[in-house]
């Protein structure tokens, strides 16, 4: 719902859009209106945001467009934008087998270029690098709006005002945080312009690190804790102390990221959950796919994120009731095409034909659309997401709840029965090969077969289900709104690890790993970890939570400033470790470690699936991604640097080595 709707000079910028100002906020199941905006003042940002009103709703549209960064709207149901950041890290590949297997969303090493093949601003069936920097720098500006603004509306004590400038911090450097980790060096704009600039230059990532490592103790000095707010949703201060952890792991401040990962963890009222809590939900139909309550999967319901009950929650993103209209389309992009003619029984019909609940075909106990929901494979996991990952000292760990399928946790095809009336089959466990003859019954197992995490896709559509008429593309079938988390406590666990493993304490880090371990019911625990141990745990406990490729990318980034092997020994140059290029396996970054030597999907040759070789390609280059072309060119009287090994790479552009430079130049347009 637009509140307000503003375009001044003073908000133009080359790099950033008009702004759509509005939102709502949820109070325990509450909605509230923050913004009813005086008409005579809509073009007007002067009087709008010298008000506290106008701070509350820009504040707002700043808490709320967080969720861009995962769904950004309700009619593309065939991607997201959380999978881009996947598709670029070990866990997951592009999965849609039916178009080109030379498409970019294959083969990034030939096909990722500033100029194309980067997916439009609003993204494609596949990846959405240029929606990353588009919103991002839309949500810079909604944030830089406040910090411009609040020192102008005289009727707030200083106190009040900070806090408004430590929420505004918190999302600009947030989303400064994403930048240089998925594109480097980047343009800093820290302010709104009384014209449009056009001569730009890129500041150093360090530049910029240090900048918002800066706002971020200042956002923790002043933010209040949730337990003194009455929103839920926006910015509080365990939120701005999780970003500052983050912050100092990446200017080597070890010993301050432990610091305050400790206050985080022992002192601020959050605790891991590790019962039983909030609302059971058993899925749509338990006579199809049986759920045996467990907390990990208590824990993942939309409806128990943001309760009161849940104290491991630190900050989440609200999408509920009739506002929210940004539907999450989980169990349509990232659970696989079972029921197409790719799947075929032993009798040689189709395997997975779903009826809809007033269908005479319709049989309870095979209803998969709805207990488990009707994909379509746009992003697929890879093999090591689905088998090696949750291998712990040589053993899979057979009680872990997060890979359980006894508990109703995780899928495995073979889980499925053949649910085709008709076929004689029916009702009979699917498998991969006649049992008779050996040969292979599905023709795309790219798409149509692999294992996922049932537990973190499934979003009930709450309509959908009252209507029996529901089909396979409707209903629980495909995801629906529904809250999810910003960050939570585990996470904090994780990254006091690292922070102890750049230390040297790697027997204290295990014991954080193992925290988050014993919670999800492992019996395999660590004695001693490696970086690896610690990415590995973070991808089983926070898949389409984390932002795969960026913290990738930061890892590396912390594992060139500390001087500390990988898993394999290896060690990086801070200077040297982005400076990569080819597709072989030596050399380049961690982030290309894991993602050739663990993913095992990109630069083995062509995969055949669906009658079509898929040129699975990654570059080390591709580490950052390319600068969009259309940034560059807007930018007439200066030039950006684009990054290593993409068309227009220049290591001879002159970069601002200092936040303070890059801010002094910001009134500058000449």
């Amino acid at each position: 719902m637009n509140l307000l709707k503003y375009k001044s000079k003073k908000t133009l910028s080359i790099l950033t859009l008009s702004v759509s100002i509005g939102s709502l906020m949820f109070m325990g199941g509450c909605k509230k209106a923050f913004l009813k905006p005086d008409p005579l003042s809509i073009f007007e940002p002067e009087a709008t945001f010298s008000t506290e009103s106008g701070l509350k709703a820009a504040l707002a549209i700043s808490d709320r467009h967080l969720r861009s960064y995962w769904t950004n709207t309700s009619s593309n149901t065939n991607s997201v934008v959380i999978g881009t950041e996947y598709m670029f890290s070990d866990l997951a590949v592009y999965g849609k087998s039916d178009v080109d297997g030379n498409s970019v969303n294959f083969n990034f090493a030939d096909g990722l270029q500033p100029n194309g093949g980067a997916g439009g601003p609003g993204g494609n069936d596949g990846n959405y690098i240029n929606h990353y920097w588009d919103e991002t720098y839309s949500g810079i500006k909604y944030a830089n709006t406040i910090i411009s603004y609040v020192d102008k509306v005289t009727t707030l004590s200083d106190a009040v005002k900070n806090a408004y400038k430590g929420r505004a911090y918190f999302h600009r450097a947030f989303r400064y945080f994403g930048l240089v980790f998925q594109y480097g060096d980047v343009p800093l704009v820290t302010k709104l312009l009384e014209v449009p600039k056009q001569n730009y230059k890129s500041t150093k990532k360090a530049a910029i690190l240090e900048m918002i490592t800066k706002d971020m103790e200042f956002a923790v000095q002043w933010v209040p804790e949730q337990k003194d707010m009455t929103s839920i949703g926006m910015v509080n201060k365990g939120a701005c102390r999780m970003l500052l952890i983050k912050c100092y792991l990446a200017t080597g401040q070890y010993q301050k990221a432990k610091d305050q990962a400790d206050i985080l963890i022992n002192q601020s009222g959050y605790a891991l959950m590790k019962n039983n809590f909030g609302t059971f939900y058993p899925g749509a139909q338990p006579s199809t796919w049986t759920i045996t309550r467990n907390v990990i999967w208590d824990l993942h319901r939309p409806e128990n994120k943001l309760i009161s009950a849940n104290t491991e929650v630190i900050m989440g993103m609200p999408n509920r009731g009739v506002e929210s209209n940004i539907a999450f389309a989980t169990m349509r992009i990232f659970s696989p095409l079972y029921n197409s003619g790719n799947l075929k029984t032993p009798s040689g019909g189709n395997a997975m034909d779903l009826y809809a609940r007033n269908n005479a075909n319709y049989r309870a106990d095979l209803d998969y659309g709805r207990a488990l929901g009707r994909g379509i494979g746009t992003i697929r996991p890879t093999g090591f997401a689905q088998n090696e990952l949750w291998v712990v000292n040589g053993v899979q760990d057979a009680t872990d709840l997060r890979h359980s399928t006894s508990s109703g946790n995780w899928v495995k095809m073979e889980n499925l029965k053949y649910s085709t009336a008709g076929s004689p089959n029916r009702g009979q466990n699917v498998t991969l090969y006649h049992p008779t003859t050996n040969a292979i019954l599905c023709t795309d197992t790219i798409r149509s077969y692999y294992q996922w995490p049932h537990y973190k896709l499934y979003i009930t559509d709450v309509e959908q289900e009252a209507n029996l008429g529901s089909n396979a593309y409707q209903g629980a079938s495909k995801g629906s709104i529904g809250d999810w988390y910003l960050y939570r406590l585990a996470e904090a666990y994780l990254l006091r690890a690292e922070a102890k493993f750049y230390l040297g304490e790697t027997s204290a880090a295990a014991d954080d790993v193992n925290e988050v371990r014993k919670r999800a019911n492992c019996t395999r625990l660590y004695t001693n970890v490696t970086i690896g141990d610690i990415m590995d745990e973070r991808a089983r406990e926070l898949y389409l939570e984390e932002w795969r490729h960026m913290e990738l990318s930061r890892v590396s980034y912390c594992l060139a400033l500390s001087g500390k092997p990988d898993e394999w020994g290896n060690i990086y140059n801070v200077n040297t470790y982005d400076k990569s290029q080819g597709t072989d396996l030596g050399g380049g970054s961690y982030w290309y470690k894991r993602v050739v030597n663990l993913g095992k999907m990109y630069n083995r040759g062509g995969v055949i699936s669906n009658a079509r070789t898929l040129n699975y390609k990654i570059d080390k280059r591709n580490l950052y991604w390319p600068i969009p072309n259309s940034a560059i060119t807007a930018n007439k009287k200066g030039q950006l640097s684009q990054n290593f090994g993409y068309t227009g790479y220049n290591a001879g552009v002159s970069v601002w080595s200092t936040w303070q430079e890059a801010v002094a130049d910001e009134d500058k347009t000449e």
